[in-house]
């Protein structure tokens, strides 16, 4: 298999060949490259550009939308906050949360805080929510594929995520410092979630660590999107399908000045999920090496402890 992450077109993903080449990338990498993925680009560059005004104003402007004791669920998380697993220096980044929108009442609001929105961005709201149920649709989409290639049926994930805590995050990655710094846009690290699906990555600096232990850079080509293995789903199959280590690197110095942004939507199970190992990989030669069952949502929360947001 070549030494890089393969690209996949999303209108075959109803195929057999699909299923199967999106099984032996998340075998192998964990991460996959899609493109006709089918997310308006108009879309995303009205969200982009609602966040770049956002991002602009000072930070006491900024830090007036940060949720008290809301470990980064919703709203805005300042410069500095996000340490990667292990490390001990935190990444160069701020963000924003956006999550689901649950209905008055709904027993799911206890466990998810309602969004915040900036109302003096014209469009705010409806570009960000929008872009938020694109990337909904098309993660549901993509877990058909996912569940054939694990002896499952095809809708297996329909009612395991339709309610799940998931959340788009817009990351601001600042023009770097001129002086040199030991931390990095994004530490090494991997994602809490069952899948991730990533936009911006066309601006270098994201890499995913294989097998042999080597960084390799991914720069899909412009249109396309990332999607790789979150821990949930690596547990859910017993590490048949990894969730490998991945991280953001600064930049080299000619392009130091420029900012960075990306979108990535980590799609979760509904909280009350209760993740188990599935028994088509468990035998002799693989035992269960997560025996103990855990919901999404504590299991969510124990991981949220770890990288310093709660």
């Amino acid at each position: 298999m070549p030494d890089s992450v393969p690209t996949l077109d999303a209108r075959e993903s109803e195929s057999p060949q699909f299923t199967r080449d999106i099984e032996a990338a998340y075998s192998e990498y964990g991460f996959v490259v899609i493109e006709n993925h089918g997310i308006d680009r108009q879309l995303i560059d009205r969200c982009l550009d609602c966040f770049r005004r956002f991002f602009a104003q000072p930070v006491e402007q900024k830090m007036r939308y940060r949720l008290p004791n809301g470990g980064g669920a919703r709203g805005y998380t300042p410069f500095g906050v996000e340490t990667a697993k292990d490390s001990k220096h935190h990444d160069l980044k701020e963000f924003w949360h956006v999550g689901r929108e649950l209905p008055p009442g709904h027993p799911f609001n206890a466990l998810m805080a309602p969004n915040i929105w900036v109302d003096s961005i014209a469009g705010f709201r409806e570009s960000v929510l929008g872009l938020y149920e694109a990337f909904d649709r098309l993660g549901r989409r993509l877990l058909a594929p996912i569940a054939r290639s694990v002896n499952l049926p095809a809708n297996y994930f329909d009612d395991k995520v339709d309610l799940g805590n998931s959340v788009l995050r817009v990351i601001h990655y600042p023009p770097m410092p001129p002086e040199p710094t030991p931390s990095v846009r994004a530490g090494a690290h991997e994602d809490i979630n069952v899948i991730t699906l990533l936009l911006g990555a066309e601006e270098p600096g994201l890499e995913v660590l294989s097998r042999s232990g080597a960084w390799l850079p991914i720069n899909p080509a412009p249109g396309s999107l990332v999607c790789n293995v979150g821990d949930m789903l690596q547990r859910l199959t017993n590490c048949h399908l990894r969730s490998t280590t991945h991280r953001v690197v600064n930049p080299p110095r000619d392009r130091a000045s420029n900012a960075r942004y990306s979108l990535p939507f980590f799609l979760h199970f509904n909280p009350d999920f209760l993740i188990r190992t599935l028994p088509q990989y468990v035998d002799a030669q693989h035992p269960d090496l997560f025996p103990v069952p855990i919901n999404a949502h504590d299991f969510l929360q124990e991981r949220l402890r770890e990288i310093k947001l709660v």
